[in-house]
């Protein structure tokens, strides 16, 4: 997969978990994919307080994304 697919399967992804924060008041967008494996984003809005970010960060955005790009190892919350 080159860089612009994977980079185009990762954002498929967060279009697909981005109504959900929206409808909670927050928002996500992609940082960058580092060596293809690793996705840094950045949780907005009403994320960047909840409780339970890093739980929505493994459990809905993390799982979305090895949906779309199984070859992906980390997804990461960046301030």
């Amino acid at each position: 997969m080159t860089t612009e697919e994977l980079t185009t399967n990762v954002q498929k992804a967060l279009e697909e978990i981005r109504p959900f924060l929206n409808s909670d008041g927050g928002d996500i967008t992609l940082v960058s994919i580092d060596e293809g494996k690793h996705v840094k984003v950045r949780l907005e809005g009403a994320c960047t307080s909840c409780s339970v970010n890093q739980m929505t960060l493994r459990a809905g955005v993390e799982t979305t994304i090895k949906k779309y790009a199984p070859q992906i190892e980390t997804v990461v919350n960046i301030a």
